[in-house]
């Protein structure tokens, strides 16, 4: 696999510093264990509107990649459309890579 973002939440899960789904990654947004959400672009716009408004309430900081919900899946080995990343340094990383992706894909 050659995308590092998908390889670096793969490497997040296989360390157990992941809560995938919209109903455990509000529950860590709650209670304020999540210091990253990451959503799919394909997820339904009501669960992202719910999510959204979870992560507004509580300051947790929230990208929706570029990537379906199938290529989440395939680099998490479990299918899912959104991921609470619950280690601070996990999430510093993530997103430090998801940025500098944004920034290329405003240059082209």
């Amino acid at each position: 696999m050659n995308d590092k973002i998908l390889s670096l939440l793969g490497l997040c899960r296989r360390a157990g510093k992941v809560s995938l789904g919209s109903d455990a990654v509000i529950d860590a947004v709650e209670k304020r264990t999540s210091k990253l959400v990451i959503m799919a672009s394909d997820i339904s716009p009501h669960t992202q509107k719910d999510i959204l408004r979870a992560c507004h309430a509580k300051s947790v900081k929230s990208f929706t990649l570029n990537r379906t919900k199938d290529e989440l899946s395939h680099g998490l080995g479990k299918f899912c459309g959104v991921i609470s990343v619950n280690d601070g340094g996990f999430a510093n990383k993530l997103a430090q890579l998801i940025s500098e992706e944004t920034e290329q894909e405003a240059c082209l």
